[in-house]
Formats: structure tokens, sequence, C-alpha cells
């Protein structure tokens, strides 16, 4: 015998709730983070294509995908990282469909 019991070995263990608290505010800020980003990546394209030759309907794509992942980013920095998921898939979406045009 080792002289070790069995839960000396075993891992930290972590109450249920506080780890389902802890997987909540990971996906907030992944749903966030993501959601700025996209916004942020939506509004540089649409600035790009605004000062070039393409077609106003591009940048304007660009723009209201950009404004979509915006709101998606909001309203997964609130908690609601289902909705805010299909907000971001929407305005990536939107600005693919824009570039579609060019």
């Amino acid at each position: 015998m080792s002289g070790r019991a069995d839960s000396d070995t075993d891992p930290e263990i972590v109450p249920e709730g506080e780890e389902r608290a802890e997987d909540a505010r990971r996906a907030r800020w992944t749903a966030a983070g993501t959601g700025a980003l996209l916004a942020l990546a939506g509004l540089a394209a649409a600035l790009l294509r605004l000062a070039g030759a393409a077609p106003a309907l591009v940048p304007a794509a660009y723009a209201a995908g950009g404004a979509v992942c915006a709101c998606g980013a909001l309203l997964g920095s609130r908690g609601r990282t289902r909705r805010a998921l299909w907000l971001l898939i929407a305005g990536v979406m939107v600005m693919a469909l824009g570039d579609q045009f060019d």
C-alpha cells in the first residue's frame, strides 16, 4: 500500500454550480469577443470597399453585416449566447452576400 487515499490522486473537485457559472462566463466572453472582432472586420471592409470602385451595395452590405455582428456581441455580453451565435452567423452571411455583388 502506498499510504495514499483515492481522494489524494483526484483532481480538485469543483461544485457543479460553480462549473456551470464558469462555462457561462466563458461563453459570454467568447460571444462578445467574436462579435466585436467580426463587427470591426465588417466596418474595415466597408471602408476599404467604399474607397474603391465597388458598387454602393457592397460597402452597405459589409456595414450592415458588421452592425448585425455588433448586435450579436451586445447580446452575447448580456448572456444571450444562443441568439448571439445566430446573429453572428447572419451578419457573416450578409457580408458574404455583399461580396457576391462585387
